[in-house]
């Protein structure tokens, strides 16, 4: 299985470093005493931060951004907290890349840094 999987599109390795983080809402506050009151709110939530590409084909990098253009997406990646695939709605964050080699049409054939990261919706 292909580390990230986006609306059913197997997306190629990316470079080492990516941050996945697991956050646990909560609805706290502090009574009289100063003691946490709290709940948990809904399910853990993750993040995948630094998900980056050090070099792709401008097809690669098109067919990413085209697919993240939904906003709305379905992401399988394995999870940190069971070690197993998940697959949770999400939307991405900033995307660039940077136009590296570039044809006699002056149109980029390669980029290179292409970075995103994915936000849970909390679905």
């Amino acid at each position: 299985m292909a580390y990230l999987i986006i609306n059913g599109y197997q997306l190629p390795p990316p470079k080492r470093g990516v941050k996945p983080t697991v956050t646990t809402v909560v609805d706290a506050g502090r009574d009289a005493n100063g003691t946490v009151v709290g709940q948990r709110i809904g399910r853990d939530q993750y993040k995948l931060d630094d998900l980056e590409w050090p070099w792709l084909t401008a097809e690669e990098w098109s067919r990413i951004l085209s697919i993240l253009n939904n906003f709305f997406v379905y992401v399988t990646f394995p999870d940190p907290v069971t070690n197993k695939p998940i697959t949770i709605k999400m939307y991405p964050g900033d995307r660039k890349g940077e136009p590296y080699y570039v044809d006699g049409n002056e149109q980029p054939t390669h980029y290179r840094d292409c970075k995103f990261n994915l936000i849970d919706v909390g679905e």
